[in-house]
């Protein structure tokens, strides 16, 4: 884990290229900008770019390829191929869900559009910083996210619920992370909901819909950010008939720095 830490963001993505790392990127490349992905479609982009603005909280837009079959995004990653710089990929047809992959070239099209979208694990570091503890982190597992009843704002074909991350921490803990994460509102910003997992719709906070569960000690409670994951709930709900996602927790690492991202 150390030695994956110290990679640059570009050195990182050329290990994804080469297939050498597939794992998740919670914690790797401090002080650089992660993102969530999804790659529509042309005829959906203008819809799925309308979910975006509806909904900032969980779907924060970093960028978007300037052309549709577009591999590259320079102004964001240096010699970035879209195509292999994840560490892992997930394939939905018709909504549903049927592969998952380390390389989509086999997949791409000259119509696909790439949206990225801010992830949480961009303010982690901040919270570090200030001495907080990230649980999935310190227990090497990927971080916990669920499905809520929190609604988004519907945009064309794409509705649906908002899917949360989870951090757990003591009370005076959490808010702290609020003051923190406020300051990054394009990387989800405050968290939505602490407490009572049942008031947002989480039945077993034990089984979370994506990632790993993580202890809860005594004393602490369930923190839960909007998570850059809710796109794929929307795009299943739209059943597009095609699309591509980062696989949950398996984020593209950029060469912008967190810093910038901070409106303080």
């Amino acid at each position: 884990m150390k030695e994956l830490q110290q990679l640059s963001p570009l050195h990182l993505r050329q290990q994804c290229r080469s297939g050498q790392f597939s794992g998740t990127t919670s914690g790797l490349a401090p002080g650089f900008v992660q993102a969530n992905m999804a790659i529509l479609p042309k005829q959906y982009a203008a819809d799925f770019l309308q979910f975006c603005h509806f909904n900032p909280k969980p779907c924060p837009l970093l960028g978007m390829a300037a052309l549709p079959g577009a591999t590259d995004m320079p102004a964001l990653a240096e010699q970035l191929d879209i195509r292999s710089d994840l560490p892992k990929y997930r394939i939905f047809q018709n909504g549903e869900l049927t592969n998952e992959v380390t390389d989509i070239s086999d997949y791409w099209r000259d119509d696909l559009v790439t949206f990225l979208i801010g992830c949480s694990f961009s303010f982690e570091e901040s919270l570090l910083a200030d001495g907080l503890e990230i649980r999935n982190i310190t227990e090497q597992v990927n971080v916990p996210m669920y499905r809520t009843t929190i609604g988004c704002t519907p945009a064309g074909v794409f509705h649906g619920g908002m899917v949360v991350s989870m951090r757990p921490m003591k009370p005076a803990d959490a808010i702290r992370a609020i003051q923190i994460c406020s300051r990054f509102p394009q990387v989800h910003g405050a968290p939505v909901h602490f407490g009572d997992p049942a008031a947002i719709g989480i039945k077993d906070i034990n089984k979370p819909d994506y990632g790993d569960a993580v202890t809860i000690k005594p004393g602490e409670v369930p923190v839960f950010w909007a998570c850059g994951v809710t796109p794929q709930v929307a795009i299943a709900n739209a059943r597009v008939d095609f699309c591509i996602t980062h696989s949950p927790g398996h984020m593209l690492v950029l060469d912008t720095p967190n810093s910038k991202l901070s409106i303080l």
